[in-house]
This record gives C-alpha cells, structure tokens and sequence, in this order.
C-alpha cells in the first residue's frame, strides 16, 4: 500500500493550505483516512480522521479552522487548512487503515507558517 501527499509548503500566519493523500495498492477499502502531524520535539498527534462513511474526528487545536473530506471511489483525503497559526507547523503525515491491525503511513508533507 502506498500514501502519497501533496500540497505542503510555507504559508503567512492566517493563510490556507490544502493537502491531499492518494492511496493505493490495498483490495480492501480504507476504512479510516486521515491526518497526523509532528513538530519538532514533540509526538505525532491526531489532528483529524473521516471513516468510509463520513464519520469524522478533529483534534481540539484545528477544530473551526481545518476540514477533512475524502473520495471513497478515488482513495483520497483532503484537509483543507484555513487560518493558520506558526503552532501548525509539522510534518503531516497521512493515514489509511483497512482494519486494527493494517495501519498505513505517507511519507509526510512539510507545512510551514511564518508570523
């Protein structure tokens, strides 16, 4: 299975960014997509995840300001990132699982915001 993410980059305190993740390569659906992030120093961290079905959970931190979406036919998930702050920055990884046990990781897109 691979995770491929894109539109990472450097945006001003206040801007967007909008990430996307391709997944490929599994016969079994991905019941559960996402987005984790980690900044220098600290853990990876949950910042948001959408089931098949639409359920979805946003850490505290992102909520009002982020918003995850996928395309179940394509094996996509987005994150739109409004209002950014310079605490956003990370690495965001995205996520895919098809079951407990099969969890699959992108290689990490580097988003930057300068104050």
């Amino acid at each position: 299975v691979q995770l491929v993410e894109s539109g990472g980059g450097l945006v001003q305190a206040g801007g967007s960014l909008r990430l996307s993740c391709a997944a490929s390569g599994s016969t079994f659906s991905f019941i559960v997509m996402g987005w984790y992030r980690q900044a220098p120093g600290k853990q990876r961290e949950l910042v948001a995840i959408i089931s098949r079905g639409g359920g979805i959970n946003y850490a505290e931190a992102v909520k009002g300001r982020f918003a995850i979406s996928r395309e179940n036919a394509k094996n996509e998930v987005y994150l739109q990132m409004n209002s950014l702050t310079p605490e956003d920055t990370a690495v965001y990884y995205c996520h895919a699982s098809t079951s407990l046990s099969n969890i699959y990781w992108g290689q990490g897109t580097q988003v930057t915001v300068s104050s």
